[in-house]
């Protein structure tokens, strides 16, 4: 890893506390942790993960930059679609993993000049101080609409409505599994001689055994083939199963059907890291100081909502459907040949270009109660795929 930025010795020490920790928790464990919780605690441990410490993650000074981030008509394209949803459901959002706040500034923005402002505006975030930059990121931009956001500690038993979440279930944690001549394995973490992390493996079992079978019999995978399989994007989507009342998901996230994210070519999976604007495919690499991501099996995220009572609303690439919500008006609406124009050119070209952003991130949409066609998926609704 040379070719990455050297962390400052207070970082180097953040990541420290954290390796210790793990190191712990491997011992203890009994020299083997499964990768999905090794995942989940370099990402969510109480003030040692990537999320739940202090860091800033996005933006230019962070480590990657999400779409809301890059321009402001993703976030008005996307308040159409909810506009939509809540007219059919009921006049509230609930965001799930909020970042910096700036997607939440922008839909409220573009919802009071749409006279859809929704009742109330739920954040659900583990972090305290995401929490702090969405609440700064809000205030600044749409004051007086603050007081209509409230945060939550965990989901609501029941909600109508539409939930949001943009490039969630790629960092909610995965299990590592690998196809091989004896059977199937699961791929956890050791300690090595030098006080390391390493890959080690053991037989696959219970539930992550059964979905790996499942899923090795619809995808003809050879002998070696090494990929990821999130039982926690599973539970989450069939969590609103039990929760949503009326209402609907909009999911955006980077990731394939199944049967094109378990596809030969991409034989060592999908698990990458992305650290200050690098990215690289090494999970161990200074724990608590990088983003550790896999791509979204949007067909296993269908399946688990759908067998807890939601329906299949829409699927589509993210260029789709940000043109099936009129982003190239809002775009021409912007005086040409100015400074901000090209900026939103710019911007919303990496949104909508195949190569870029605009194939590889997906919109799902899922829920419970909403009889007409969603706008956002008029055309190009890639559902079939699933």
């Amino acid at each position: 890893m040379n070719n990455l930025p050297i962390p400052a010795p207070e970082a180097l020490a953040h990541s420290q506390c954290l390796h210790a920790a793990l190191v712990d928790e491997i011992s203890a464990a009994g020299g083997w942790l499964s990768f999905a919780r090794f995942m989940e605690q370099v990402l969510y441990a109480p003030g040692l993960g990537y999320y739940t410490a202090g860091a800033r993650k996005f933006g230019a000074a962070g480590d990657f930059i999400t779409a809301p981030e890059m321009t402001g008509l993703f976030g008005m394209a996307l308040a159409r679609q909810i506009a939509q949803i809540m007219s059919a459901s009921r006049p509230v959002i609930l965001e799930v993993g909020a970042g910096s706040g700036r997607l939440a500034a922008d839909l409220l923005l573009a919802l009071e000049k749409a006279q859809a402002l929704p009742e109330r505006y739920y954040i659900l975030d583990l972090s305290a101080d995401l929490r702090q930059r969405q609440q700064e990121t809000i205030a600044a931009a749409v004051p007086h609409l603050l007081a209509r956001v409230e945060w939550l500690d965990h989901l609501p038993e029941e909600f109508s409505g539409v939930v949001v979440a943009n490039e969630l279930l790629d960092a909610l944690p995965a299990h590592v599994v690998a196809w091989r001549e004896g059977g199937i394995f699961e791929r956890g973490v050791t300690v090595d001689e030098a006080g390391g992390f390493a890959w080690n493996e053991r037989p696959a079992s219970g539930a992550l055994l059964a979905a790996a079978e499942e899923i090795g019999s619809q995808c003809s995978l050879p002998p070696g083939f090494e990929s990821e399989i999130s039982m926690a994007v599973r539970s989450w989507a069939a969590e609103w199963g039990h929760r949503l009342v009326k209402g609907a998901l909009l999911l955006i996230d980077y990731g394939f059907p199944r049967r094109e994210f378990y596809h030969q070519q991409r034989g060592r999976g999908t698990l990458m890291c992305h650290y200050r604007h690098h990215a690289h495919p090494d999970p161990f690499y200074l724990p608590g100081l990088q983003d550790v991501t896999v791509h979204v099996d949007f067909t296993s995220v269908i399946a688990a909502a759908h067998a807890t009572g939601l329906d299949l609303l829409g699927y589509a690439s993210q260029g789709q459907f940000l043109l099936n919500c009129g982003i190239l008006d809002s775009l021409a609406a912007i005086p040409q040949a100015t400074p901000d124009y090209l900026r939103a050119a710019g911007a919303v070209g990496k949104l909508l270009m195949p190569h870029e952003m605009g194939e590889l991130f997906k919109v799902i949409a899922m829920g419970r109660g909403i009889d007409q066609p969603l706008i956002g998926f008029l055309t190009g609704d890639q559902g079939h795929r699933l």
